[in-house]
């Protein structure tokens, strides 16, 4: 299964759900606009690990960044995140 570990503990992503999704299932508030990848609003620091976009975003992502929204995670992965 894959994990998403944050500042508050490690997270276990339902298969098929978005990083945003699993965030915002743990009660985490991420902030974002489009949810696909469009905006980049919800750039977040990506420290380790790897990410899958099923559709190319339009957004720009560095490296060491994911955009939530529209990511899954390739096994485990770690943000750079707090609940807010």
């Amino acid at each position: 299964m894959p994990l998403v570990h944050t500042r508050d503990g490690t997270l276990l992503a339902h298969p098929g759900e978005s990083v945003l999704e699993t965030l915002e299932r743990h009660g985490h508030h991420v902030e974002f606009q489009c949810r696909s990848g469009y905006c980049g609003a919800c750039r977040t620091p990506l420290l380790a690990g790897k990410v899958h976009y099923p559709n190319v975003p339009l957004a720009f992502v560095s490296p060491g960044e994911c955009l939530p929204c529209c990511c899954k995670p390739v096994g485990a992965i770690r943000l750079d995140i707090r609940k807010g």
